[in-house]
């Protein structure tokens, strides 16, 4: 369980691919100091276990469905991603209740300042759509963020200048891929409504 807060940013230094699999290395000062191999760490959202740990280097191991949902399969060397260890049952939820688990990867629409904020519009699948509602909750590269406003196809979030500098999101622009989870909470309600009729 993660919270949607980004601890750190990590630059991808390898990305390894074996038939349908991959094996991801990351430079993360921050967190390789205090990750132990089988810990779950958050990048761009997607939950991940520590396969391999040096200095201030941490390893993963991606399968085919991780590269084929998420935006992991993207990256290049030298791209930025978001991290996150997970959440310890005496730690404080400043965000919402996060998977892990993405939904979808989809595109960036635009990405522009305004002022000293910058108004963020992304894609929005019609089988995410249900989970969305204004002042709720979206996990964007595994950062909470909240929705601003709802449009035929997209959704708008607005940007604050720390969210800008201490996220992954200082490097996208439009045409770049998110990773997108939907609020679980609106998953559960779906499901149990969905049994009692």
């Amino acid at each position: 369980m993660f919270t949607g807060l980004v601890v750190e940013i990590g630059e991808l230094i390898t990305m390894e691919r074996a038939d349908a699999s991959a094996r991801l290395t990351l430079r993360s000062p921050g967190l390789a100091a205090a990750a132990a191999l089988g810990d779950s760490i958050a990048v761009n959202g997607c939950c991940l276990t520590v396969a391999r740990r040096d200095n201030d280097r941490l390893g993963f191991d991606l399968l085919a469905e991780t590269l084929q949902s998420t935006n992991l399969g993207d990256l290049a060397q030298g791209a930025f991603v978001n991290l996150e260890p997970a959440l310890s049952a005496n730690g404080q939820l400043g965000g919402h209740f996060v998977q892990g688990h993405i939904d979808t990867a989809v595109q960036i629409i635009a990405l522009e300042q305004k002022g000293e904020d910058h108004r963020l519009e992304i894609e929005l699948p019609a089988a995410l759509a249900p989970y969305l509602v204004e002042k709720g909750s979206i996990a964007v590269d595994g950062i909470s963020l909240t929705v601003a406003e709802l449009k035929p196809g997209s959704f708008v979030c607005w940007i604050i200048p720390h969210t800008m500098q201490h996220t992954n999101l200082r490097s996208q622009r439009a045409g770049s891929r998110v990773n997108l989870e939907g609020d679980m909470l609106a998953k559960y309600v779906e499901r149990i409504l969905s049994l009692r009729k």
